[in-house]
């Protein structure tokens, strides 16, 4: 009989990547799916505001659980983590966004979050993230608050 070496608790070989990255997509379909229920579903015929992110956050966590079924991919412990701090700092940007755009608008937190991920993040020429945090914001505003009429946070400050 050959034995094999103890490669960990069978809880450790069960997460593999895939398997936590399915974990991870069925917890965020639960919330789509949580926070759609505040809306009116409507039927199949007259659909309402409820239905489109109800049907998809269904697709997505069937999708992942057939993921977390496959499994594969390493296990996670014995994955290397070289750009957490990296993404820690994506999703600190996104919680800013998310917190800052009724608060300073849409044009500043942009203008803001672009700076952070152009300069601070990607280490970027300064000349061409003040172009790209200028011009982005200012053209996207302009493209959909006064050519589409999508109306965006202005701020305290009306800008």
């Amino acid at each position: 009989m050959i034995e094999t070496p103890d490669t960990g608790s069978s809880r450790s070989a069960f997460l593999s990547r895939d398997r936590f990255a399915g974990i991870v997509l069925i917890v965020v379909a639960g919330l789509i799916a949580w926070q759609a229920m505040a809306l009116p579903l409507g039927t199949w015929r007259n659909p309402g505001p409820a239905y489109m992110p109800l049907l998809t956050a269904a697709v997505m966590a069937l999708m992942a659980a057939v993921v977390v079924w496959q499994g594969g991919g390493l296990p996670l412990r014995a994955m290397p983590w070289p750009e957490v701090r990296h993404a820690a700092l994506l999703i600190a940007g996104c919680a800013f966004a998310a917190w800052a755009l009724e608060r300073l608008g849409y044009r500043l937190t942009t203008m803001i979050l672009l700076v952070f991920f152009l300069g601070l993040l990607e280490r970027r020429h300064p000349i061409a993230v003040a172009a790209v945090a200028l011009a982005l914001p200012l053209g996207s505003f302009f493209l959909f608050s006064d050519l589409l009429r999508v109306p965006l946070p202005r701020g305290p400050w009306g800008f």
